[in-house]
Formats: structure tokens, C-alpha cells, sequence
């Protein structure tokens, strides 16, 4: 995905035109990550907005010793730590690729910047990041209220790429054990 790509494809969310448009594809930085690369360490602040162009990301922090995914992201998908992002304040959460990854990177105190003068700017990132909050509701609840098989089909529903993530990323990602989830998986 080159960066017009990327602009169809946010023309989904929302149009700009123009000078927007333009002042938005002057702030896109491509960037390629092998497999297994960290993009942003836990611990660290976020400062850039990452859309993932091809391949797997993911967001994961360590608790107890243990590595934990809290979040994938797919080819068209936006990643960002945001509680760090919004504050500023380092996240204890790190942003790594699952596969060797294109990434479009945008500097957030830039793009911030553009706000004022470039509402339909504006307007786009608030309509993504409504739609990134949206989707943490959704998985919350699937936390509270589904069980971990319903978790892991609706997982393979969304994309044939959850086949090439390691299982133990999958598993932290249920809330379960790789036992459990080989139980299910075994299952027909």
C-alpha cells in the first residue's frame, strides 16, 4: 500500500480534498519492519500514529514477567498506543510486527498541529480514532461476555491472517492459556 492507497482508503472514513489532502500526504512516512521488530517499546511514549500497510502488528505489555497482546492490527488497520498518545505520558504497552510489516507512519505533534487549520483533517482522525474506541468497547465486552471459543472464531472471522500469528499471542489475546486454546482448536 503507497501512500495514495492509503488516502483511498481513508477516503472511506472521511474525503479531504485539496490542500488537506496534500498537507496530509506530505506527513506519511513509509516504514519496513522485519518480523518480530519493535516499533515502539513498552515504556516509551507514543508520538506517531502507524497505519499498517501489509502484514501483522500488534500492541502487548508484560505483566508478571509474562507477554501479553492486547490488540491486532491488519493490512488497512490504524495502531497506535493511545492512552500515550493522548497524555503523553510513557505507556507500558510496546507496539511489535508479527511478520515483516509495512508501516505509514504519521509524527502526531504534526498532524495535532494541522487540526486547526485543516478541519477536514481533523474530522478524519477523530472519525478513526471513534472507530479504534468503538472497537476496545466491543472487545471488552467480548471480554465480559463471551467465552474464549466464541472469542477465537469471531478472531478467525475477521481475517485469514490470525493464522500466521504464534498461538501464545493468541492465547494472551483470549484471556486464556495456550492449553486452553489448543483444546480449542482441537475441537470440531
Amino acid at each position: 500500500m503507497e501512500t495514495a492507497e492509503l488516502l483511498q482508503h481513508l477516503d472511506q472514513v472521511y474525503r479531504l480534498h485539496g490542500e488537506e489532502r496534500a498537507a496530509l500526504e506530505g506527513l506519511i512516512k513509509h516504514r519496513d519492519y522485519p518480523n518480530g521488530a519493535e516499533v515502539q517499546a513498552p515504556g516509551s511514549r507514543c508520538r506517531t500514529v502507524y497505519f499498517v500497510e501489509s502484514g501483522i502488528a500488534r500492541i502487548f505489555y508484560y505483566r508478571k514477567g509474562h507477554d501479553i497482546t492486547e490488540h491486532f492490527a491488519f493490512p488497512g488497520q490504524l495502531i497506535v498506543r493511545a492512552e500515550s498518545l493522548f497524555t503523553g505520558e510513557a505507556a507500558t504497552k510496546g507496539i511489535q510486527t508479527l511478520a515483516p510489516s509495512r508501516l505509514a507512519a504519521i509524527d502526531a505533534d504534526t498532524l495535532f498541529a494541522m487540526y486547526d487549520r485543516y478541519h477536514g483533517v481533523e474530522r478524519l482522525f477523530r472519525l478513526l480514532f471513534e472507530r479504534e474506541h468503538v472497537a476496545l468497547i466491543r472487545r471488552l465486552e467480548s471480554l465480559q461476555f463471551q467465552t474464549a471459543r466464541e472469542r477465537y472464531r469471531q478472531l478467525l472471522q475477521e481475517t485469514e491472517l490470525i493464522r500466521h500469528i504464534p498461538l501464545r499471542h493468541i492465547a494472551t489475546y483470549l484471556g486464556i492459556t495456550p492449553v486452553s486454546l489448543s483444546r480449542i482448536r482441537g475441537e470440531k
